[in-house]
């Protein structure tokens, strides 16, 4: 179509429960009363919606932590690199390790297409 996407590092990364599971898995999100990870939650309850929005403020910060390390700007390896190839895929694998079925740390009651 001819359309040139810029600015990609301006949009808000998408809190998916893979990088959102990744934070609780490892204690960047630290989940006060235990019961929350015992119950199912709807995602409008307030437990998943704090969830998106402690994500997404996290996406933010690990990438601009990760370009740092690496010595690469936003143009060079942005958000959504680090999403795809990173909190997506690292949220997957961590989510298998620590439970059989690699469900998510809290669990949502829906058919898997709303975070």
């Amino acid at each position: 179509m001819g359309l040139k996407i810029i600015g990609l590092d301006d949009l808000t990364g998408l809190a998916e429960y893979r990088n959102g599971g990744l934070f609780i898995d490892m204690g960047l999100i630290q989940i006060k009363n235990p019961l929350v990870l015992q119950q199912q939650h709807l995602p409008g309850s307030e437990i998943i919606v704090g969830w998106r929005a402690l994500t997404i403020s996290l996406l933010d910060k690990v990438a601009q932590v990760i370009q740092e390390k690496l010595n690469l700007n936003s143009s060079e390896l942005p958000l959504v690199k680090v999403l795809q190839g990173g909190t997506w895929t690292a949220g997957r694998k961590i989510a298998k390790e620590l439970r059989k079925d690699g469900a998510p740390p809290i669990k949502i009651k829906s058919d898997g297409t709303v975070f």
